[in-house]
């Protein structure tokens, strides 16, 4: 049984001000000394009394109700249910204990509870900064006394973990259609028909429709120009590496590279996976931190999401040479491997350039990294101070040795993602897009 500790109420500590009165008089007479003493020692008595009185925490049943995984940046729902177990009615406030960097809203009500309306359900929302585990921690009640004048403070044990994963509500075909839609136009999903290579129908000649894809033999036998329908083919291995080096431990837009690099790529697995491919995922830094090989399926997704949503940037030099060798070793079939990565510094991309050129032709190879608008803003301010000019040096540098490297990768044969925080994983989507309407892969 806990008795909690007592709380002074606004209505005591108002009281205890009012004896100052007489206790500031007390040099006209000693009759108003005592009067601030009697007075003080009233509203001490009164409030002992208040606090024996009041509620205790075997009157109530407190639970909250959460969800075991919740999403990264978006509200969450949560709710305080309460129940009175007693027969005398029950006032009071209510605090979830939430951890520091969690924005919250309502997690502190009152509430009034009687016999007559014994259950009251408390909802609120909390918005989690960033994938992880979350531990929230215990409930605190604040229980009234039938005065008025002191509450009981108790504490309710339940402190629990819960995971935080990206948004995937985002990752539905309508979320998606829609956070695409709002992205930069130059980032905006292919809208084209895909083209492919794999045959799936045919159909009759449209206007518009490519010479090339006419079947004569077809026309003939049902006497109306027939055309070819492609698809894009099905069943190919499509794996995502994602660099968490120190180089993804930068923020952009005030959050950290590499939590847009795993939003981006479990966009891109979503619509590969319903796209019929085969999607896998490698996370590293200097040596494999995670792996799932190529699978089929929406159960893999959440295998997925689940492989990704601790992943954590190291302060460390990360080694895609191993990376590499780690993936290939288990499968040689040709695949579209797309590397979320920082190429932004330049004694990092010569070992980046030499070992994903290496992948060509078996493979074909996509760099994906963020663009960095204040970078960019920088590299092409007119500088008014020296600090300026050399903040503007420095930018213009770091933009240099991308476009080095970019150009290099293309070059050789390789796809270059590179888009702002707000369209890069619209950006990687219609890469992948791309690649399947051309029959890249």
């Amino acid at each position: 049984m806990s008795l909690g500790r007592p709380v002074p109420t606004g209505l005591a500590v108002a009281l205890v001000a009012a004896a100052l009165v007489p206790a500031a008089l007390a040099l006209a007479g000693p009759a108003f000394l005592w009067l601030a003493v009697a007075l003080d020692a009233a509203v001490l008595l009164l409030c002992a009394y208040d606090f024996l009185a009041s509620p205790r925490l075997e009157d109530l049943e407190v639970r909250r109700e959460v969800e075991p995984v919740l999403s990264s940046g978006v509200p969450n729902p949560v709710r305080l249910e309460l129940h009175l177990r007693a027969s005398r009615p029950v006032r009071g406030r209510v605090r979830d204990e939430v951890p520091p960097g969690v924005e919250v809203r309502g997690h502190e009500q009152p509430f009034a509870l009687s016999p007559e309306s014994s259950d009251a359900t408390l909802p609120y929302t909390l918005t989690p900064p960033a994938r992880g585990d979350l531990r929230l921690g215990d409930m605190h009640l604040r229980l009234l006394g039938p005065l008025g004048l002191c509450a009981r403070q108790v504490k309710v044990s339940a402190a629990r973990e819960v995971k935080v994963y990206p948004d995937l509500t985002a990752l539905t075909r309508e979320a998606l259609a829609l956070a695409v839609a709002s992205d930069v136009p130059a980032e905006r999903t292919l809208r084209r028909a895909a083209e492919g290579r794999e045959f799936e129908s045919l159909r009759e000649y449209r206007t518009g429709d490519d010479y090339r894809t006419v079947d004569w033999k077809a026309s003939a036998r049902r006497g109306r120009t027939m055309v070819r329908v492609y698809q894009p083919e099905r069943n190919q291995p499509v794996l995502l590496l994602l660099d968490c080096g120190r180089h993804m431990a930068g923020r952009v837009d005030g959050r950290r590279k590499l939590d847009h690099a795993v939003d981006a790529a479990l966009r891109l697995a979503k619509v590969s996976l319903d796209a019929g491919d085969m999607v896998g995922v490698l996370a590293f830094a200097s040596d494999v931190r995670t792996y799932l090989p190529p699978r089929k399926g929406r159960e893999h997704l959440r295998l997925l999401t689940e492989a990704l949503y601790r992943a954590e940037a190291a302060l460390e030099e990360s080694d895609y040479g191993r990376a590499y060798d780690f993936a290939f070793a288990r499968s040689s079939r040709r695949s579209l491997v797309v590397l979320f990565t920082d190429l932004v510094d330049p004694d990092a991309s010569g070992t980046l350039l030499t070992r994903t050129l290496a992948l060509r032709p078996r493979h074909l190879p996509v760099v994906a990294s963020l663009l960095d608008e204040d970078v960019r803003a920088a590299a092409g301010d007119v500088p008014d101070t020296v600090q300026d000019a050399y903040a503007r040096q420095a930018a213009a540098r770091l933009e240099e040795d991308y476009q080095r490297t970019a150009v290099t990768l293309r070059d050789a044969g390789a796809l270059v993602v590179r888009a702002p925080a707000k369209g890069f994983g619209a950006a990687a989507v219609n890469t992948y897009l791309h690649v399947k309407a051309r029959g890249l892969l």
